[in-house]
């Protein structure tokens, strides 16, 4: 439960800045000032300029996003292509099952910032181009958890009453699988929600994400590098938002596990 609470928080704290970044930010996120290039904390710039004289807050609440944009869209992609074909593994004959999995674990065997390095030499680096990657790369996550989560269904009483009736195989799907696994899908999304911020902010790192000048918490990181020794609150700002990310979803992830999982449940 405390898992649960504190990552919701945190999470929670991560939505409002992006959805408050819709409708105000203290200062233009994008505005270049040279004058006030590199202010510390405090003051009208709560968490000082960077070397162009950009409001660090406002570079932070917009990051945020991009960020979520991200994370719902590649998280989503995986969701929708990858549950189905577990559960497509999970009930058909052994020699389908089997073939859909290998072919899954040659998808699993590229890492995901490799594939996207590769989308983004091919297609060019954008957000799309990020986002289509990061999801292929979480397909096979999804995958094997609906399989896994499918045989167990598929051995139960009710669902041998259904066959026993003659329900097709996507009625038994539909009605009595899916429902079923859900919240092993809603843990596994938390958990590659968590995945893609890290990813996105690698890959903006490497100048293979969202193009500038779009704010990005991996770009914002990339960019205090020569300044590091200097003014090491550039690389920290960033660095906070995002680890506040990454720990609030695994988190919210592992509260979740323990409150939709029955066996966990009990002993909480």
């Amino acid at each position: 439960m405390r898992n649960l609470v504190i990552g919701g928080v945190l999470v929670g704290l991560v939505v409002l800045a992006a959805l408050l970044s819709f409708v105000w930010t203290p200062f233009d996120p994008v505005k270049v000032d040279a004058a006030h290039r590199l202010l510390g904390f405090g003051g009208e710039n709560l968490f000082g300029t960077d070397k162009f004289g950009r409001d660090l807050l406002s570079q932070i609440m917009v990051g945020a996003r991009t960020t979520l944009y991200v994370g719902v869209v590649a998280v989503g992609i995986a969701a929708v292509i990858g549950t189905p074909l577990g559960i497509l593994a999970g009930m058909s004959p052994r020699w389908l099952g089997e073939f859909v999995m290998r072919v899954n674990d040659l998808v699993l065997a590229f890492p995901a910032l490799l594939l996207a390095i590769m989308f983004g030499a091919v297609f060019g680096a954008d957000t799309l181009t990020a986002m289509v990657a990061i999801g292929i790369a979480t397909i096979p996550s999804f995958a094997r958890i609906a399989r896994s989560g499918t045989l167990q269904v598929m051995s139960t009483e009710f669902v041998l009453a259904a066959r026993a009736g003659g329900r097709s195989r996507f009625s038994i799907a539909v009605r009595h699988v899916l429902p079923n696994i859900s919240g092993l899908l809603i843990v596994q999304a938390s958990v590659s929600f968590a995945i893609a911020v890290l990813a996105e902010a690698a890959l903006s790192f490497l100048g293979f994400g969202t193009r500038p000048p779009t704010p990005s918490w991996g770009r914002m990181l990339q960019e205090s590098q020569e300044l590091l020794t200097v003014h090491p609150r550039l690389a920290l700002v960033p660095g906070i938002a995002i680890a506040v990310a990454v720990l609030g979803f695994n988190l919210l992830g592992d509260g979740l596990r323990d409150r939709l999982d029955p066996r966990l449940a009990a002993k909480v």
